[in-house]
């Protein structure tokens, strides 16, 4: 891995499929899920990006994707929630879900956790459980040594981000979103290109950069399997419109 340190033209997403991340690439983080604001011109701006790209766009994030649906309307483009757990594409088929064995006494363990700090926040999935601790960063390092001692316990994987420690079944993650994107039939023979900011876009950049495509790193300089880089939230809004603004295909 190396430190990208050049931002991506526009003519990358020539013939490209794009896949974006959502909190902190679309939309600024917040101090919890639900506080996050959707830039007016987001969705507008998705709907020039699928005529622009001929469909081939996708939200692939962390969160569920019913939650993602109650900030964007996800309708004219693929989805893929809870880190790659769950998959949906443009015309609505999904794959089946199947809670993992553990979760529900996980939940509970995690519920009672949280009710010892203020500031901590939980995150019900459909498929697992997030701690967040955006709101109490004192409560870093208790919270990850906890869930990292029930995940040994229930049997579930640590998924960590900013400011956040989930557990969740193994056997998924945002690389394997894309990769299963990708032999579908609309995204089929483009060149991926992911755009994310957490440690958890890492495995989609190497999908990516496998299937002869690029990531596009959002935030700070950092070690990174993305080829290109973008200071934050409004220059990943400044290039998209940039590209948008190419003939549709």
């Amino acid at each position: 891995m190396a430190v990208p340190d050049r931002a991506p033209p526009a003519a990358l997403l020539a013939e490209a499929a794009l896949f974006l991340d959502f909190d902190g690439t679309l939309v600024e983080l917040a101090e919890s899920p639900a506080a996050i604001s959707v830039p007016s011109g987001l969705k507008p701006l998705l709907s020039r990006l699928v005529e622009r790209l001929g469909g081939r766009v996708a939200i692939v994030s962390g969160r569920s994707i019913t939650d993602i649906e109650e900030h964007l309307d996800c309708s004219a483009v693929a989805v893929s929630g809870s880190h790659g757990l769950e998959l949906r594409l443009r015309n609505g088929a999904e794959l089946p879900l199947a809670a993992p064995a553990g979760l529900e006494e996980a939940r509970l363990a995690v519920d009672a956790f949280a009710e010892t700090a203020d500031g901590l926040l939980v995150e019900h999935k459909p498929l697992g459980v997030a701690l967040h601790f955006r709101r109490a960063p004192d409560e870093a390092e208790r919270s990850s040594a906890f869930m990292e001692k029930l995940a040994a316990r229930s049997g579930l994987e640590i998924q960590k981000g900013k400011m956040v420690v989930e557990l969740r079944p193994g056997g998924a993650d945002k690389g394997d979103a894309v990769r299963a994107f990708m032999a579908e039939p609309e995204f089929a023979g483009a060149r991926p290109v992911f755009v994310g900011d957490d440690v958890t876009d890492e495995h989609a950049f190497e999908a990516v950069a496998e299937m002869g495509g690029a990531g596009i790193l959002v935030g700070p300089p950092r070690r990174s399997a993305a080829g290109y880089r973008l200071n934050d939230v409004a220059a990943v809004a400044a290039w998209l419109q940039e590209a948008a603004a190419g003939s549709p295909e």
